[in-house]
């Protein structure tokens, strides 16, 4: 580029800018010449402040509105930790009635052994459909291959009819809720029989 070339660009952009600078200025002397007046100025002041005042007053809304919100759901909570249970509780006081009324029963004269078996078995159903009803499965694994994530060996029985680490025996069954694990299972494992020597 040459120096001539140089010098029309320099001047070219130095016009540009005076142009701009010049309809700044123009704007700025149009803003204040629409309000040099007191009156004018007292209204603009006033609606701002009219608008502050509205801002404000949305604001404080908004905060009691939030702290509101706040308060419910901490109640709420609070609620929700305390009543959890009050459903399921709610499906065991028959269970209770049923006991209470198992043992009447049992102090009875005139009981019998079938009746009290009768008596424990309805009672023992209605707690196994209370349970079920809140997602509270049973883990009774005998037969099955032992699983550590559900069951806890209590011994190693040496067994030659069933595979080894089959649950040969079931000393406590195990319970899952929800599919989460509760109490797992207390079993006895079988382990292959010791070869006699001869």
């Amino acid at each position: 580029m040459s120096k001539d070339q140089d010098q029309a660009s320099d001047q070219s952009v130095a016009e540009e800018t005076v142009e701009v600078t010049g309809e700044v200025e123009t704007a700025s002397e149009q803003t204040a010449a629409e309000a040099q007046t007191p009156e004018e100025l007292t209204l603009l002041l006033e609606d701002a402040r009219a608008k502050a005042d509205s801002h404000w007053d949305q604001l404080v809304r908004t905060q009691a509105q939030m702290d509101n919100l706040r308060k419910r759901q901490e109640r709420d909570l609070e609620n929700a930790h305390k009543f959890a249970l009050e459903r399921f509780v709610n499906e065991l006081l028959p269970v209770r009635d049923s006991l209470e009324m198992g043992l009447a029963a049992a102090t009875d004269e005139n009981a019998t052994i079938d009746h009290l078996r009768e008596g424990t078995e309805l009672t023992l159903k209605l707690l196994c459909d209370s349970m079920e009803k809140f997602n509270v499965a049973q883990i009774n694994p005998e037969g099955e291959p032992f699983d550590p994530e559900l069951h806890q060996a209590m011994s190693m029985m040496p067994r030659g009819d069933v595979p080894p680490n089959t649950v040969v025996v079931v000393v406590q069954k195990g319970y899952t809720l929800n599919g989460r694990l509760v109490r797992p299972a207390m079993v006895m494992v079988s382990q292959a029989e010791a070869e006699s020597s001869d």
